[in-house]
């Protein structure tokens, strides 16, 4: 019970923190993480659920592309709203390590922290971002941003330092090279690469199509 009062205090706390955020990063995103989460930790042996359920909750309530690059705040409001919730020390130290080490920062950091949980946090977060949601998400965010579409003249960069990663103005179809079609093999739990299997064959489909229809072929 004081767990179940917990999540829904939790729930409610973030819809309050995500109620004017742009479509691909608003509280249906964080619903949509809960319950890839959920699906996940079920198949998962030794995974603090709690913990599960708090670090996909707040996951995003701060995200750094929207507070100018600041990786602080969101980690600074998750520990303030779980202390004030009176969690477990331990437990809440974890949420705030997965808050902090979630994000994919262009792929090209190698990854310092690591628990179960955030293997589970992270695998659901990686695949709201790919497959159909993916895309959507992708041009809803490129469109927030006023970017290109697609420009032929400006290629993928595979090899973005962090800090190029979140100044990155390219076209829109370049992330999809540039992040999304590199999470299928990022994934750490056998559900996650399943799912993300099929998702990562949808975008595919999705390229070859936008190819075609680019060059009137389709």
């Amino acid at each position: 019970m004081i767990e179940s009062n917990l999540v829904n205090a939790t729930i409610r706390f973030v819809k309050k923190q995500l109620e004017n955020a742009e479509g691909g990063h608003d509280w249906f995103h964080i619903e949509r993480v809960y319950k890839l989460a959920l699906r996940i930790a079920e198949k998962e042996a030794d995974v603090d659920v709690l913990v599960v359920q708090l670090a996909a909750l707040l996951h995003d309530i701060a995200d750094s592309k929207f507070h100018d690059g600041d990786e602080s705040i969101g980690p600074r409001l998750a520990r303030e709203f779980l202390s004030e919730q009176q969690l477990a020390e331990d437990q809440l130290e974890q949420v705030i390590a997965i808050i902090e080490n979630i994000s994919f920062k262009g792929g090209n950091q190698a990854q310092t922290y690591f628990s179960k949980e955030l293997a589970v946090v992270q695998d659901a977060d990686r695949l709201d971002a790919i497959g159909a949601i993916g895309i959507a998400r992708t041009f809803n965010y490129g469109g927030f941003k006023n970017r290109a579409l697609y420009d032929p003249a400006i290629p993928p960069n595979l090899h973005l330092s962090k800090e190029e990663y979140k100044k990155n103005t390219a076209p829109t179809v370049n992330h999809f090279y540039e992040k999304l079609l590199r999470l299928k093999d990022l994934m750490h739990t056998e559900t996650a690469r399943e799912l993300a299997a099929e998702r990562h064959q949808f975008m595919e489909q999705f390229l070859s199509r936008f190819y075609s229809e680019w060059e009137g072929e389709a």
